[in-house]
């Protein structure tokens, strides 16, 4: 049994790296989506249906059902996994990304989503600009610089054409989360300025999700922030799942 951890925007895999560490479990994989510190495959859309997609076909390749933990966009793709192939998913914890009709995307989305001014938001995206940003959301210094150096150019054209396949994904992609048999995990941070909590709720309401952690003092990236608290609450989630 394998425990997948699947990043957002504008992470890497090393999003991750404090909550793996303070895990007893080591059958762990953190995927990076192509494109965000890694290679893009020819003829890759970077749509969200691609990376659905991909996301399908990496946990596919493991072999047997996985625990699936994703946040931001991690959160919307593993969501979709599991709305689709249910068989693949033991397990799933996912927060800080909106699968809501509801939901309208915050500023910076926006921005990117808009033809010619995305592409002039992403030049002004400098390393420096990019530290000081995570920075601000709650990333500690260290993971902030090291995220920011894996923000190129290629990154960015994956960015744009993401957002901009998902201007209306909760509207497409809510209703299947009524199909989501597996046990959940919602965590949300109480202070988050992209989702705000209420939408965590109803996403624990849309699934059944068994828990809903919402971390006090804490903003958008909860895995940077609470690791401690995110290890700990998933190592219970897995327990209570069978393992």
């Amino acid at each position: 049994m394998t425990a997948v951890f699947v990043h957002g925007v504008p992470d890497t895999h090393r999003v991750w790296t404090p909550v793996l560490a303070r895990l007893a479990r080591r059958d762990v994989i953190a995927l990076s989506l192509p494109g965000f510190g890694v290679p893009v495959p020819d003829g890759f859309a970077a749509t969200k249906e691609a990376y659905a997609a991909w996301l399908i076909g990496e946990i596919e390749q493991l072999g047997e059902p996985v625990d699936i933990v994703g946040h931001d966009w991690g959160a919307i793709l593993a969501l979709r996994a599991v709305s689709l192939r249910g068989d693949l998913i033991r397990s799933w914890a996912a927060g800080g990304g909106p699968l809501d009709s509801e939901y309208v995307w915050h500023d910076t989305a926006q921005l990117w989503q808009t033809e010619t001014v995305g592409e002039g938001v992403m030049q002004a995206m400098t390393e420096e600009v990019m530290a000081a940003a995570l920075g601000e959301g709650g990333v500690p210094a260290e993971q902030a610089a090291e995220a920011a150096r894996h923000i190129d150019d290629t990154m960015k054209d994956c960015i744009l054409r993401l957002y901009r396949s998902a201007k209306t994904v909760g509207a497409e992609w809510e209703g299947d989360l009524a199909r989501i048999e597996a046990p959940g995990l919602v965590i949300f941070g109480a202070d988050d300025p992209s989702v705000a909590p209420r939408f965590a709720h109803r996403l624990a309401a849309s699934t059944r999700a068994r828990r809903t952690l919402i971390l006090e003092g804490c903003g958008h990236w909860w895995e940077c922030q609470r690791p401690d608290e995110v290890a700990e609450a998933l190592e219970a989630h897995w327990r209570e799942a069978g393992g």
